[in-house]
């Protein structure tokens, strides 16, 4: 074997351990908690432990990178629907895309979204994301496809919404939130109305210098 040729491979072998990690972590954290130790995931994925510390120094790093696998299809999502042309079908389809992804592991966010939270990589990334869908809900407000004082805020907090009214209904019926998802656009449409009685909420900006996500006013 020629060294170009034992570097591709050790190249495939380390993409290949890093995928059967993430998979093996993810399936660990949500039966266990993110208490489950670093050994019993190596385990889990087949690989030595050191293996383990080489792709994910920390276990913040590991769940970190479990987050990012969510938030990469879902900025991958947006940013394809902002080239659609009908804008509040775009903005439709995205909520559907989020909720769906959450409904499909119940798990996610309790166990390992939250803790992932305090990782910068993924603050950055929430950030990123939060000024797309702030983008697809311009667009959608342009067109009159939504209301004119709805925000791309009052967009992601609702993800989470409708997929918690879901839940007690998702194990015997797993597309339940479809249902909410149309209750709550409806809402969301362009009509004669009266203005929302509250102001719009703050922008979620996760980035904060100080390590603890929260809102602030930009």
């Amino acid at each position: 074997m020629t060294g170009s040729t034992a570097a591709v491979q050790a190249r495939a072998d380390s993409v290949r351990n890093r995928r059967l990690l993430l998979r093996a972590a993810t399936e660990a954290f949500a039966e266990c908690g993110v208490d489950v130790s670093m050994h019993s995931i190596a385990q889990r994925a087949g690989v030595a432990k050191g293996t383990v510390f080489r792709h994910f120094p920390t276990k913040d790093d590991l769940l970190a990178a479990i987050m990012m696998q969510l938030l990469d299809r879902l900025l991958a999502t947006a940013d394809r629907l902002l080239r659609a042309d009908d804008a509040g079908r775009a903005l439709k389809d995205f909520m559907a895309h989020g909720i769906g992804l959450l409904a499909a592991d119940r798990a996610f966010c309790d166990v390992i979204g939250r803790p992932s939270l305090q990782h910068a990589d993924v603050r950055e990334a929430i950030d990123r994301l939060c000024d797309t869908v702030e983008d697809l809900t311009a667009r959608a407000r342009e067109q009159g496809s939504v209301r004119g004082d709805i925000t791309g805020t009052d967009i992601v907090l609702l993800l989470g919404g409708i997929h918690q009214t879901a839940q007690p209904l998702l194990d015997r019926e797993p597309r339940a939130w479809e249902r909410f998802l149309e209750i709550a656009f409806d809402g969301l449409r362009a009509r004669d109305r009266a203005a929302l009685p509250h102001p719009p909420p703050a922008r979620l900006r996760m980035a904060d210098p100080s390590g603890v996500p929260g809102p602030t006013k930009t």
